[in-house]
């Protein structure tokens, strides 16, 4: 087990390389014809773990078996993007998702006044 477990480990921290880089955080810029450049951030989490065993050598003797597993994980969650117009820059935040049901009907609040104002103003214009 002295070597296959650090050999597993390491071979999975280099998928994790292969996977994530710099673009993954601060992502190629796009630019639009208006001249406007826009740079997408992220964050990255990044997971991993593994384990193993050596078992008792069977009848047949020979190397001890072994048992392990590696396994690791990569999320990439947008934060922001960066806005660059005319030498300005401008950081448009990315909202994180309504976690409760009191967050998402707090979200719900400014549209649904924007269709209920709309709903009068119809009604008030057939009249």
């Amino acid at each position: 087990m002295s070597q296959k477990l650090p050999n597993m480990l390491e071979n999975t921290i280099q998928k994790i390389r292969e996977l994530v880089d710099v673009n993954s955080v601060i992502g190629e810029p796009i630019q639009t014809p208006d001249g406007v450049t826009i740079i997408p951030v992220s964050r990255v989490s990044v997971g991993f773990g593994g384990g193993g065993s050596d078992f008792a050598a069977g009848k047949t003797g020979g190397d001890t078996p072994f048992g392990g597993g590696v396994g690791g994980g990569v999320k990439v969650t947008p934060i922001c993007f960066l806005v660059i117009k005319d030498g300005t820059v401008r950081m448009l935040a990315v909202p994180e998702p309504a976690s409760t049901t009191a967050d998402r009907i707090v979200e719900m609040v400014p549209d649904t006044l924007e269709k209920i104002s709309a709903f009068f103003d119809s009604k008030n214009q057939d009249k």
